[in-house]
Parts: structure tokens; sequence; C-alpha cells
């Protein structure tokens, strides 16, 4: 065998050493992000926590799995960085399946911002603002934010006072909707605005007002004090 081979097979034997040394935990076993539940925590010890939050402090890892046993429960490991690590004891497919239920809640209530965008000319007729106004009424009644663009043209960049009064016409116009989240501003030849939909109040629970108008029909008919003399 050749020398330059006999080198190259040691250089690789390093090189593979050294990677199953970074894809494998001091225990030996595969790193996994996975979180480890009841006999694959392999540890000594662990510092236990109850099921409903109490400290019952650092005990070993077969008296943790015994109690976790007899509360029919999973001893879950909630911070391996920790020394040692720190488990619980809990009901291990409800706690996922309740954690999957608030992704998804959050996910739903989660609004996707879209940014919709409506160009005017600085001379527009009636007609055309009538319409381009209506569009912009529609967007942010749908929740979207509206970029409003003047685009000037010619001499007419000469003018950006009529797009300025252009633009505070239209915010005035949809005030009830929205609000002005991004003042006029010249960009080259044109000029932008940013017009965000207001925030919709919450609705109050129909038991609420149901419970407020019998609390008032009530104070209308209690009848006065009278004081005898």
């Amino acid at each position: 065998m050749s020398r330059r081979r006999v080198i190259r097979l040691v250089v690789e034997s390093r090189v593979s050493l050294v990677v199953a040394e970074h894809t494998t935990s001091i225990r030996g076993d595969p790193i996994s992000t996975e979180t480890r539940i009841n006999d694959r925590i392999r540890v000594p010890e662990v510092r236990l926590v109850g099921p409903n939050g109490e400290q019952v402090g650092i005990v070993r890892i077969e008296d943790a799995l015994r109690l976790a046993q007899e509360a029919e429960l999973d001893l879950v490991e909630v911070a391996a960085q920790a020394r040692p690590p720190v488990c619980k004891l809990m009901d291990f497919g409800k706690f996922k399946y309740e954690s999957a239920q608030k992704a998804r809640e959050s996910r739903r209530n989660q609004q996707l911002t879209v940014i919709k965008e409506q160009k005017l000319r600085p001379k527009i007729d009636t007609h055309d603002y009538e319409t381009k106004k209506r569009n912009v009424v529609r967007f942010l009644e749908g929740g979207n934010k509206v970029k409003v663009t003047i685009m000037f043209r010619g001499r007419e960049q000469s003018r950006p006072e009529l797009g300025f009064r252009l633009l505070q016409r239209l915010a005035e116009d949809v005030v009830d909707l929205g609000v002005v989240e991004a003042a006029p501003k010249q960009d080259g030849r044109n000029m932008t605005m940013v017009i965000a939909p207001l925030k919709k109040p919450a609705k109050r629970p129909a038991h609420a007002d149901s419970a407020a108008a019998a609390d008032g029909a009530a104070t209308e008919a209690a009848p006065a004090d009278e004081t005898q003399v």
C-alpha cells in the first residue's frame, strides 16, 4: 500500500471519529430533539416537579419512575440542560394534545395583513375619485391596509400640493374605517400614503347585555326610599 493511500485512510478515519463525536451525546446516545419521557430518561437522578407544580426535589431516577407509575402519569424531561435535568409528572398524551390545540388556535387568531394598493392621478375627476374611494373602503372593511399612490406626470411634478390635498381628502372621507399609518411622502414621481383599518371593538357577550338590561330595569322599578316623619 502506498504512503499516500495510508495517509488518506488515516485522515478519513480521524474525520469520521470527529463527526461521530459531534453526532452523539456524552452517554453515547444519538442526539434527539424529541422530548424524553419515562425510561428514555437515562440519568442517575433528576430534579422532580409534581403534577401540580410542587417542588419534590432531587431524587433518583428509579424513585421518580416509581412515583410516576404509582400516580399513573408520565415522567417528562422539561429542562434537559439543567444539572440534574428537571422532570415533571404529567399526562404526556394530554399535554401534547392541549399544546397542539393551543398552537392551532394561535394560528387561527393570527390575521394575515395584506397591503392593497390604489393608484390615483392628481387631477382625477369626481366620478373616478368616487370609484377609487369605494375600492379603498372595500379594502379597509376587509381588514387590509391600503397604500394610496398619487402618480405625477410631466409638469404635475412641480405641483406636489395637489397630491397632498387629494390624499388628505381621501383620509378624511374614510376616517370612520381607517387611520393614516404612514403620512404622505414624496417618492420620485409618486406620492404615497398608507391607511390602516381601524380595530373593531370586541363584541360583548349577549348574556352580559341581558344582565345589564335586567339590572337597569330593576333599578327603575325599585321604589325610592321614603323617610317618615
